[in-house]
């Protein structure tokens, strides 16, 4: 799932101006495979426990005009704005007994159609019994420390868990797709000039701050922030803007600081997420785990559920990612990422068929997106024989996208794993057309060249599989199995010498591999957890 950015982050940081976070932004899968309508806004309005909020004032204000527009919920918390003109606006969410929530920036292309999604919070009376966030439910599970992933246990091969890491990454590259803010060179010119002629005024620091961070020039906006800062020091916002600034240009110790300071007057969901995220690009993922989940029940929105269990999941903490995402897909049922979250997070438990069923209805919500296909392709190599609902939602990944490398090369691997004897020929022809369908597509795809030659070896022609095999190293001359496969098939012509050269190469490769492994592995930290009313700390 693509995640709107304004001032380059998340878009449910972009509460900041209201008492509590905003409520999470998603894009409506399924309007992507349809076609482009007219600009339109519309979403639903929330309470933190999911709660629909009716009769709430929704003000959506024109930056551009002087243009501003009203509705109200219905009884389902929904609202609706259609013919909107193109351009950028502010939303706001308003009802008698709950605390403002507020988008500043929304923006709009021609035919653009937008989903968001608001939290209203109710407000605490003075003298209440509490001020304590209202999470949905307590977790149940601590994270009590970490250590050096070098047990991982679990199911399978190394080879297996190697799969299950790589789902994991991608599971957390999700949350980190970002949509520039549209490029506003004559705002950034007039900004500039003012700040040129009045160098100490707060406003025009600020905004040029916030354009440059919008813009993916993170470090060019830190002095103008830095300058906003000096003439207002308790400025929420923009304190708050030069402590992303600083993580977003990479300065992670300042902007640790900064946002500590700042979460000592201000707890904020957004501050939370910020810390975690840095505290992760620092290496303390204990601190940046206990920081999301703060984050997650002082706002349950979608990117901050899922950025609690895609932190969890990482660190092989599967148990606990589970109960995360699942919380999340109660809250959010038409999350993609939440729903492709929950499948990683089944395979790395070694539950393959409830992985396929997770990804699957991630891939239903929007049939074009190509992603679920990616992470089902992950798990089925990792199976001996997939599942017939694996094999036909890669099949309708080939009739969508007929002209995609990865869909002939996934429904190819599906067709050879799932079929019934090594010597059906119809279907080894249909595997062979559609390896050499991918290929041609994408002549570097080494992955079908590599599964190209062992289909051809499987059928004794093993002249064409020694060529399958050299166009596989010639994209890919660290593929390891490649190496091995050629060498078995020279031994079947009888060339001892490059079978000899080939095995030297394959050992050579595996020795690299499994100390690149070993560092991975002390490299990303493995949390220790346990789980309630259990006495033992969980290791996976």
């Amino acid at each position: 799932m693509i995640r709107l950015y304004w001032s380059h982050f998340r878009f449910d940081r972009l509460s900041r101006r209201a008492l509590l976070a905003v409520g999470a932004i998603l894009l409506s899968l399924s309007a992507l495979a349809q076609e482009p309508a007219p600009t339109s806004l519309r979403g639903v309005v929330r309470e933190a426990n999911g709660k629909a909020v009716a009769e709430a004032s929704i003000l959506l204000r024109n930056k551009d005009s002087t243009d501003s527009f009203l509705v109200h919920t219905d009884a389902q918390g929904s609202y609706s704005f259609t013919q909107l003109p193109g351009g950028v606006y502010s939303l706001q969410a308003t009802k008698d007994g709950y605390a403002a929530a507020q988008v500043p920036a929304v923006f709009f292309r021609p035919k653009e159609s937008k989903i968001v999604d608001l939290t209203l919070s109710p407000l605490v009376s003075p003298g209440s019994a509490t001020s304590a966030p209202q999470f949905f439910d307590q977790p149940q599970f601590t994270v009590a420390g970490v250590t050096d992933a070098t047990n991982l246990g679990g199911h399978g091969s190394d080879t297996v868990v190697r799969d299950r890491n790589s789902l994991a990454k991608d599971t957390v590259s999700l949350g980190e797709t970002t949509v520039k803010a549209p490029s506003d060179g004559a705002r950034e010119a007039s900004l500039r000039k003012l700040v040129e002629r009045q160098p100490a005024d707060f406003a025009a620091n600020h905004q040029l701050g916030q354009l440059l961070i919008a813009s993916g020039r993170a470090r060019e906006a830190i002095p103008f922030l830095g300058r906003a800062a000096a003439k207002d020091p308790a400025n929420y916002e923009n304190a708050y803007d030069l402590a992303l600034a600083n993580a977003e240009a990479g300065n992670y110790s300042v902007a640790r600081d900064e946002a500590t300071k700042l979460l000592a007057t201000h707890e904020q969901a957004d501050v939370h997420h910020l810390l975690g995220d840095v505290d992760e690009k620092l290496g303390d993922s204990l601190e940046a785990v206990r920081h999301y989940q703060r984050a997650a029940e002082l706002d349950p929105s979608e990117s901050h559920l899922f950025d609690w269990g895609a932190e969890l999941l990482l660190h092989h903490a599967p148990e606990p990612a589970m109960e995360v995402f699942s919380k999340g897909n109660r809250l959010f049922p038409g999350s993609e990422r939440i729903l492709l979250g929950l499948g990683a997070t089944s395979f790395a438990r070694g539950v393959y068929d409830e992985a396929v069923q997770w990804t699957c209805r991630a891939s239903d919500l929007n049939p074009n997106d190509p992603v679920p296909y990616q992470f089902l392709g992950k798990i089925e190599l990792a199976e001996n024989k997939p599942t017939t609902d694996l094999v036909e939602k890669l099949h309708r990944f080939l009739t969508l996208q007929p002209q995609s490398a990865d869909a002939n090369y996934y429904y190819a691997l599906g067709l050879w794993k799932f079929r019934k004897a090594a010597h059906d020929k119809e279907s080894v022809a249909q595997v062979e057309s559609l390896l050499k369908a991918a290929i041609q597509i994408n002549p570097k795809h080494a992955a079908a060249a590599l599964q190209l030659g062992i289909v051809h070896s499987e059928q004794g022609a093993y002249s064409e599989a020694i060529s399958d095999y050299r166009k596989a190293l010639d994209a890919d001359p660290g593929m390891e199995e490649a190496h091995y496969r050629l060498a078995q098939a020279y031994r079947h012509i009888g060339d001892s010498e490059k079978v000899k050269e080939e095995l030297r190469l394959y050992g050579q490769l595996a020795k690299e591999s499994a100390q690149k492994q070993e560092q991975e592995r002390h490299q990303i930290k493995q949390f220790v957890y346990t789980l309630r009313d259990q006495s033992a700390p969980q290791v996976h």
